[in-house]
Parts: structure tokens; C-alpha cells; sequence
């Protein structure tokens, strides 16, 4: 996770509070990582009950 430098999370949603939750378990992951990042709440995503995707660029030292 520490070679990531910006993700976009996208989520199936029209509820601040489902953007929210998708936000914590994410910054949960990346702990003191704080890396750019974009939340946006979709109206569907590519496959059937997909409800979250996260876009991650990375750089390797």
C-alpha cells in the first residue's frame, strides 16, 4: 500500500452515509498513508452486485 500515490473509489450508491462507510474501511487499510484521493457515488457499476471499485495508481521506488 505505501507505493500507492491516488486512488478513486467508486460506489454503487445514492447514500452519503454507504460513501462514508466505504471511505473508512479504505482509509482503514491504508492506515497513515494518506494518499489524493477521489469518492464518488455511482449508479451501477460493470458486474452484477458489484457495489464498490478502487482505482490505485502506484509507483515502485
Amino acid at each position: 500500500m505505501s507505493d500507492v500515490l491516488k486512488t478513486t473509489v467508486y460506489v454503487a450508491t445514492q447514500r452519503q452515509e454507504d460513501l462514508l462507510a466505504a471511505w473508512k474501511v479504505l482509509r482503514r487499510h491504508f492506515g497513515d498513508h494518506d494518499v489524493p484521493s477521489t469518492l464518488l457515488g455511482v449508479s451501477v457499476l460493470g458486474y452484477r452486485n458489484q457495489l464498490v471499485e478502487v482505482e490505485a495508481i502506484a509507483a515502485l521506488p
